[in-house]
């Protein structure tokens, strides 16, 4: 289930329905120096992605980056009480039930600053997303910002990303700059992310950019950044 990106990062990916769509999910692995592991936007924990996680190292740290990425972050702490949990601004809100350290932001913890990055995607108050940046494999780990869909999707999840934008590229779909309702606080938060030294980019839905991920961010974000 785990698929190795490269050094000490790894991700395990799941079908998931948005809005009637087959979308699929993707939780990313990041194992830090003194072997303890870092879960962003954690998928539901059975039996086997227990066993992967363990045969990594111990599960320690877990991110909840945005307002729709906190589904299964609670139940990491039913496998791993000695796990502790990060939200993203304004999931506290939505889930009264987890219990957390602290609220990202864009300093990261103690706990993994030296060996991952964050920066809080601010302006955009729908999602509310922390972007992150796991500095040893040069990859860039984001949640709903950009899509990037191809032909192994199902047909209609391929006919309406076609429609939005989504589908054969790497983009942020059509809605998106409606979603930003604060362009230059979000432009600001854009531009320091792609000061980051990044090639790979691991997003949520659709499939890993595998290289060339400074240039298509910049790019697909071309709209913004000249503003």
């Amino acid at each position: 289930m785990l698929r190795k990106l490269d050094e000490n990062i790894w991700v395990a990916e799941r079908p998931q329905r948005f809005w009637g769509l087959e979308v699929g999910a993707r939780m990313t692995v990041m194992r830090l120096a003194d072997g303890s592991l870092l879960l962003h936007s954690s998928l539901a924990l059975d039996e086997a992605l227990r066993s992967e996680l363990d045969a990594l190292g111990p599960v320690r740290f877990v991110v909840a980056p945005n307002k729709f990425h906190h589904l299964h972050a609670g139940e990491v702490a039913q496998f791993y009480p000695e796990a502790r949990l990060w939200v993203g601004p304004g999931v506290a809100s939505k889930r009264p039930d987890l219990k957390f350290v602290d609220v990202l932001g864009d300093e990261a913890p103690d706990e993994w600053k030296e060996e991952v990055s964050q920066i809080f995607f601010a302006g955009r108050p729908m999602e509310n997303e922390v972007v992150f940046f796991h500095h040893q494999s040069r990859t860039l780990v984001m949640c709903d910002l950009a899509m990037n869909f191809g032909p192994r999707a199902p047909f209609l999840t391929r006919a309406w990303m076609s429609l939005m934008g989504g589908y054969k590229q790497f983009r942020p779909t059509r809605v998106d700059p409606l979603l930003i309702k604060d362009r230059p606080l979000a432009k600001r938060c854009m531009e320091r992310i792609l000061a980051w030294d990044f090639d790979r980019i691991v997003i949520a839905h659709g499939e890993v950019l595998e290289t060339g991920g400074q240039e298509a961010l910049r790019s697909s974000y071309a709209w913004l950044l000249r503003d």
